[in-house]
């Protein structure tokens, strides 16, 4: 009888599928064969691996802002009111005491990238001098450096993947999100629950089975040495 008091319940509408662009085969079909990841992310012999992810850290930092400059233009308030990412994610910005605030897309890719670029700059945290060492917690910076490129990326596939594919640029994309995750699990920089968001997109570029053969290869040697 709640229809006769006006609290007749509303029928739920079933979820709208998300289209994700990205996950077309003949936008992920690229020739990475010549690149070997798993390779160039080593940590090379006698190289302090501070000093590793050091260099690593700022070539992204630098790429994926120079990935995100290409399509800054498209990236407005109206478009872009949250920092959307794939499957409903929303992230909301959190400054160094932990306040949390909601901003668009742009106001929070300008946060990350002013926080970083004053992370590389500070000599006490990226040290450039050969008698200045790092912080003990420079692991930490930048798996929070990591995590947060992340980010950025994750909402440029989100929200403007089809800018990329207008600019002819998405394999180059692909390209920095293939080393970049190779990268990150070489070192153990992104928790799986942040990258969950986009498996898919790994799955579809074979990043997975990579990684599973890596593994079967190490696997593999261990029981040889035995």
């Amino acid at each position: 009888m709640d229809w006769l008091m006006g609290k007749a319940k509303k029928r739920e509408k079933p979820p709208v599928e998300e289209k994700k662009l990205y996950l077309e085969p003949k936008y992920a079909n690229i020739k990475l064969d010549n690149l070997d990841f798993c390779e160039t992310v080593k940590l090379p012999d006698g190289i302090c691996i501070n000093e590793w992810l050091a260099t690593f850290a700022i070539a992204f930092f630098n790429n994926i802002n120079l990935q995100y400059g290409c399509i800054s233009e498209f990236c407005t308030q109206t478009l872009c009111s949250t920092m959307s990412a794939p499957n409903s994610t929303t992230y909301t910005w959190v400054d160094e005491k932990g306040k949390k605030s909601k901003c668009t897309a742009a106001q929070y890719v300008d946060y990350v990238m002013t926080s970083l670029q004053k992370y590389i700059s500070d000599e006490n945290v990226f040290p450039t001098k050969y008698d200045v060492v790092f912080p003990a917690d420079f692991e930490s910076i930048i798996q929070r450096i990591f995590r947060m490129l992340f980010h950025v990326m994750a909402h440029i596939y989100h929200a403007h993947f089809e800018h990329m594919v207008l600019l002819d640029n998405e394999a180059d994309l692909h390209c920095l999100f293939t080393h970049f995750i190779y990268f990150s699990r070489e070192f153990n920089l992104l928790d799986s629950k942040e990258t969950v968001i986009l498996d898919d997109l790994i799955e579809l570029l074979g990043l997975n089975s990579q990684s599973k053969s890596k593994e079967e290869s190490v696997t593999a040697n261990a029981t040889t040495a035995r």
